[in-house]
């Protein structure tokens, strides 16, 4: 396969003046951002890496100087509803995350495409399996653990009059995630309510999965949200973060009303703050955008599947997108590579909105 070698960096660190930069990696501020092109960045990363740090990515790709802890993020990955095949972006990824050498796969949600009530047990069984044989299957037999977030289209959290309106729908997913054989290789710390939300601990980074499915976070999931944030093992922890599959605020055209984001986003952000949870990773809104509100930094994970969409407040056409994240633990640093799946090239930050509505770019 031949690779686009036109190569870029998304990287926390000061803002470089004029000239090409020379690629550094170092204890960064969490505060800053800056994209930084290299004439030879592989050439540069080798010789300025730290011990036993190595610069790695399948062939043809840029490679990032990795971390301490490397992710690799991915979301909304289904097509149409009832579908069991995937997009071309979606195998190609699966494919090529092992070469990434991650420690853990994260996902945004929307692993299948549910979230219709024509679609019959046999439908969504199918589904599932599909799941199962091009995504969680691929990364098992490649060792790397599985995290992810129940998806409005895996298994709506949505409630009427009492009751959940998709509940074969949450049943079917519990069911697969629940059978020994589907086992996503994580350290749970709380797995009494998985797959809908709980936490688990990988490399001294405590996680906590909640399910925003819906745009409700009840007041049940919020006082475990609180306990768990709260807990000696999620403080003692180097760093922590909260995956879930709504964003706490909108970034995308058509994801800008009420029911695609989480209610009461202030709050919910506070009680992150509260617990100083780095980073809030989010899918839902199709688009990529790295963004921070108050001291709290926000993932925007763009799809793989199908439907791309526009950011708001920008002209930049959709892409779909994977994200590398290196994490160094004593400075709490992320560093961000994120891949256009249809170029192969790195997505240059700078290209990126300055804010989106009260949401500021990482770097700004």
């Amino acid at each position: 396969m031949n690779y686009n070698r036109r190569q870029f960096l998304i990287l926390s660190g000061g803002i470089l003046g004029g000239g090409i930069a020379t690629l550094t990696h170092q204890a960064l501020s969490r505060n800053n951002l800056t994209s930084q092109p290299s004439s030879n960045p592989l050439q540069n990363a080798t010789e300025t890496l730290i011990p036993d740090s190595v610069a790695v990515a399948p062939p043809g790709l840029f490679a990032p100087v990795r971390g301490d802890v490397r992710i690799a993020v991915i979301s909304d990955l289904n097509s149409q509803y009832g579908s069991t095949s995937y997009e071309p972006e979606v195998k190609q990824v699966i494919a090529l995350i092992p070469d990434w050498k991650p420690d853990l796969v994260l996902c945004g949600g929307d692993m299948i495409a549910g979230q219709k009530r024509s679609l019959t047990k046999t439908q969504i069984q199918a589904m599932w399996s599909a799941f199962d044989a091009n995504i969680s299957n691929p990364l098992r037999q490649a060792n790397i653990p599985f995290g992810f977030t129940i998806g409005n289209h895996d298994g709506s959290g949505a409630i009427y009059q009492g009751k959940y309106t998709f509940k074969s729908e949450r049943d079917l997913a519990s069911n697969y995630w629940n059978q020994p054989n589907h086992d996503p290789g994580l350290n749970f710390v709380d797995r009494a309510n998985f797959p809908f939300y709980y936490s688990f601990i990988q490399n001294d980074i405590f996680y906590l999965v909640w399910d925003a499915s819906t745009h409700i976070i009840s007041s049940e999931q919020l006082a475990w949200i609180e306990k768990s944030l709260a807990s000696s093992t999620a403080q003692k922890a180097k760093l922590r973060l909260v995956i879930g599959h709504l964003p706490l605020y909108p970034v995308a055209v058509g994801r800008n009303n009420s029911g695609n984001f989480l209610s009461n986003g202030e709050k919910l952000q506070s009680v992150l703050e509260r617990y100083d949870v780095h980073t809030y990773i989010s899918g839902h809104h199709h688009a990529y955008y790295p963004g921070k509100k108050g001291q709290l930094e926000l993932l925007h994970s763009g799809a793989l599947g199908g439907g791309p969409r526009e950011l708001l407040n920008s002209n930049l056409a959709p892409s779909k997108t994977l994200t590398v994240v290196d994490i160094d633990l004593n400075s709490q640093a992320t560093i961000y590579t994120t891949y256009d799946m249809k170029t192969l090239e790195v997505i240059d930050i700078k290209t990126l909105p300055k804010s989106i509505g009260t949401v500021r770019r990482r770097d700004l």
